[in-house]
């Protein structure tokens, strides 16, 4: 049989096709690389995640009611509420109370805070130019002589710190007798003018040592100071894990003892407590009659905005109850985000002001 042979002529010839393929080849695999890569671009970029990321465990639990965050609020100038009577098509559903441990007891003693320099008093007219004119609160001194005396008090406690940055100022007397005991005057604060709006009934601690139903130690005290609330702990219901009792509307103090968050709140009272009110009746907190408490707690959230921190003890991880907020080496204050209104925890009864008051 005769072999196929071919001219020497045509060998270049043939190497030059094989080029030709393979050279199609090559581009028809780059071709289709490049397909697969624009099709499926998160293959390419998840790839390296699966091989080299570390492992995210996500805690799954659900949420409890309370722990959904609150929707921002709209900040348009007006808003349009329902008229009265009103009602909403779908009632919310009964929220069930947040039940956690709680807190660090108040029996510790509070440690000795910085030497901070003390912010200056609220000065009567004639040195206000040494406070760059700024301007003092106005009392509208009501005719009740106990608010008078709440009021009064008030300034002789309250600076122009506090006086510029809060627009709700809530006064509690936890004294055992006289006319301001156990009372908490609400006062507004609009452009300096501090008006009373609100005077309740409160009771604040029992101020002896007990041990409480799970066994702890502690003094029941409501101890005297400034403090602001809390904007993460706000809870419409909620119920003390060591006292075993339920807290419809409590509002915690954001103060910082020790290292730890403290358990001060004001909130309603519930079942024999209500019957009390007026009378120091508490494990520390401020208790308030359920309408008031409801209606207080709202009137808290409305208030949201920028607001002064208070000093902080890094030696002690305490934070200052006495009135002293945080500066920047400029002597600026620090500001934070929270509600707009300082709570005034006072031991005076009302009775040695009233009569230069009348």
């Amino acid at each position: 049989m005769r072999s196929l042979s071919f001219p020497r002529r045509a060998l270049p010839f043939m190497s030059a096709l094989r080029l030709l393929a393979l050279s199609y080849l090559a581009s028809a695999a780059v071709f289709v690389v490049t397909a697969a890569v624009v099709a499926h671009p998160d293959w390419v970029r998840l790839q390296p995640a699966v091989i080299h990321e570390p492992v995210v465990r996500l805690n799954l639990t659900p949420l409890a009611p309370n722990d959904i965050p609150a929707p921002p609020k709209s900040k348009l100038p007006t808003r349009h509420k329902p008229e009265a009577g009103a009602q909403a098509a779908n009632p919310a559903p009964a929220m069930p109370p947040r039940v956690v441990p709680d807190l660090s007891p108040e029996s510790a003693p509070v440690p000795a805070e910085p030497k901070l320099v003390k912010p200056n008093p609220i000065a009567p007219a004639d040195v206000r130019s040494d406070l760059r004119n700024a301007p003092a609160p106005v009392i509208a001194v009501p005719p009740h002589d106990r608010l008078k005396a709440a009021a009064f008090r008030l300034t002789d406690k309250l600076t122009l710190e506090m006086a510029r940055h809060f627009d709700l100022i809530l006064y509690v007397s936890k004294a055992n007798s006289g006319p301001l005991a156990q009372r908490m005057v609400v006062f507004r604060n609009s452009d300096g003018v501090l008006t009373p709006i609100h005077d309740w009934k409160v009771s604040t601690g029992r101020e002896q040592d007990e041990v409480s139903p799970r066994g702890r130690s502690t003094f029941t005290a409501t101890p005297k100071g400034f403090y602001e609330f809390d904007p993460d702990r706000m809870y419409r219901a909620y119920h003390s894990w060591n006292w075993d009792r339920d807290m419809p509307h409590a509002m915690f103090f954001n103060w910082e003892r020790r290292g730890v968050q403290t358990g001060l709140a004001i909130h309603a009272a519930t079942d024999d407590d209500i019957a009390k009110l007026g009378s120091r009746a508490s494990a520390g907190c401020v208790h308030l009659g359920p309408e008031n408490a409801a209606l207080l707690y709202h009137l808290v959230r409305d208030h949201e905005g920028r607001v002064p921190r208070f000093a902080y003890n890094a030696d002690t991880e305490t934070m200052s109850n006495s009135g002293n907020f945080m500066h920047d080496r400029q002597g600026r204050l620090k500001m934070t985000d929270g509600y707009r209104v300082l709570v005034m925890i006072d031991d005076y009864s009302g009775d040695g002001r009233l009569a230069g008051l009348n």
